[in-house]
């Protein structure tokens, strides 16, 4: 949104002078090129993959459509398949242990076990839930539309490069900010001039490219910094400690929606001979409770679901039994009362049960549909079947409805088609920004030379504007590590500048 100003004023002023408007100008300005010159291509890749992403539903039904649709059958009214049935036909095809189960969310559509092998690696087995029939596999998460959002996030090339993705979300934010300022008209007359609502010029035009970027800044800025916004809590470093902060706790979600979970109610004089006083005393949670309290808030941080913000907790070996004092062995739920228990609860369509993990564990059934009044998380003791918390999107804090709200807008699902066309349509809007920028700086800059923008007379507004920019890398560490190489940066090139 970079707009050419002189003034009078500006090589006037001297240092002992207050701030003029052309040195405060240029000097947004030129901070302003540098944060663009840094992160336009990674806007450019964030806005298109995640564009496409909008409609991975779609993209999946007609890629994989052999194993996520199956035939409906003849009979509504006949029985499907026993879920365990289901499951031990997946495992048959896949052998390992199951951490996974999606039932079929309608007729027409295929079952999902996801199995873990021996040698770690997560399955995907899809089948017929009317009589069992394996329809394939996939790696676990490896449909297209899961490979888009990884490209997405760059997943797919290290914990690093996903570092840039934070720091090109926390730049966005600044570079709105920075471009709002420099595009706000002053002076008489001033939106009469062009660059505010009315672009100038024919494309063979600098001023006709400088217009368009500030006009189509204005236009999609907001909708930039809420994307900016709603995509940080999925990221490395930011997004890890803001999750740690906000789980557990009221404001957030609450306790034992995803961190301190409740412990199956299996006495401790069902392992050991206590006193009276103890035998009715629930044994505190051992390596598989353990894992299930590492689990970070929504998003998910840990390495398994960090690209999910629906991830679902429990995830692991199934329950071993709990021995007895007496040496008999007791059981978990076999899955077809687990199942049935759900069924009772009436979770929407769609949701995943996760199996317990260890003596203490338990079973877990949630489901984020794109309703959030129907978002629900049930953790069903796993000798039992009771309920020991029954969750929904009310129950969460003002924090975690912000989050979960802000995300189904960020993925296209709060209003339907409505939703999925803004976002296309300020994704279009992004890339045009950064092309008209571009091409902005491209017709601007002198042959052999960058292009800078030129210092101001009065140095100390660029101390100022890194004053005020050192805000945001702080709340930002990421953004606040790339601020300290742009300033170095920028030393080098005024000291160069100074040589020539």
């Amino acid at each position: 949104m970079a707009r050419a100003l002189t003034s009078e004023a500006d090589g006037q002023a001297g240092p002992g002078h207050a701030l003029t408007h052309s040195s405060l100008y240029r000097a947004v300005w030129r901070w302003h090129f540098y944060a663009g010159l840094l992160v336009l291509p990674l806007l450019i890749w964030l806005v298109v993959t995640g564009a496409l992403y909008i409609y991975h539903d779609a993209i999946d039904q007609r890629v994989h459509a052999d194993l996520l649709t199956v035939p409906l059958p003849a009979a509504p009214a006949v029985e499907p398949a026993p879920h365990s049935v289901v499951l031990a036909a997946a495992l048959a095809a896949q052998q390992g242990a199951w951490f996974k189960y999606t039932p079929a969310a309608a007729p027409g559509q295929s079952a999902e076990v996801g199995v873990r092998t021996a040698d770690g690696a997560k399955v995907a087995v899809y089948l017929n839930p009317a009589n069992a029939q394996v329809l394939g596999t996939l790696s676990d998460r490896g449909t297209l539309g899961w490979t888009i959002r990884k490209l997405h996030s760059l997943k797919y090339f290290g914990p690093v490069q996903r570092g840039f993705i934070e720091m090109a979300a926390g730049w966005a934010i600044l570079l709105v900010l920075t471009g709002l300022y420099l595009w706000w008209p002053r002076g008489r007359g001033a939106v009469a001039k062009g660059g505010v609502v009315s672009v100038r010029g024919t494309p063979r035009q600098r001023v006709y490219w400088r217009d368009l970027h500030a006009v189509t800044g204005l236009v999609v800025g907001v909708g930039l910094l809420f994307l900016a916004f709603t995509g940080m809590p999925w990221s490395v470093l930011w997004g890890a400690q803001a999750n740690a902060w906000a789980n557990g706790h009221n404001f957030g979600y609450p306790a034992g929606v995803r961190v301190q979970l409740p412990m199956s109610g299996q006495p401790l004089a069902d392992a050991a001979h206590l006193p009276w006083t103890l035998q009715y005393t629930q044994q505190p949670g051992g390596a598989g409770h353990e894992d299930h309290q590492s689990h970070q808030a929504h998003p998910q941080t840990n390495a398994e679901a960090e690209d999910n913000p629906h991830a679902l907790h429990g995830e692991g070996a199934a329950a071993q039994p709990a021995p007895s004092t007496s040496g008999s062995v007791r059981a978990a739920l076999d899955i077809d009362s687990v199942m049935a228990q759900v069924q009772r609860l009436q979770l929407a369509p769609g949701y995943t049960v996760n199996p317990p993990q260890g003596a203490q564990g338990v079973f877990t059934a949630s489901v984020y549909p794109h309703d959030l009044a129907r978002q629900r998380v049930v953790h069903l003791d796993q000798f039992t079947g009771q309920p020991l918390l029954d969750m929904s999107y009310a129950d969460y804090g003002p924090l975690g409805r912000w989050l979960e709200w802000g995300i189904n807008i960020h993925l296209g699902q709060e209003w339907g088609v409505a939703n999925q066309l803004l976002l296309v349509a300020v994704c279009a809007g992004i890339v045009l920004l950064c092309v008209s920028g571009a091409v902005m700086w491209f017709k601007r800059r002198p042959a052999g030379g960058l292009g800078v923008p030129p210092l101001p007379v009065q140095r100390r507004a660029l101390v100022g504007v890194v004053v005020v920019l050192a805000v945001g890398g702080v709340v930002f560490p990421l953004v606040g590590v790339s601020m300290v190489v742009l300033v170095a940066v920028d030393a080098c090139v005024v000291n160069w500048g100074r040589r020539v």
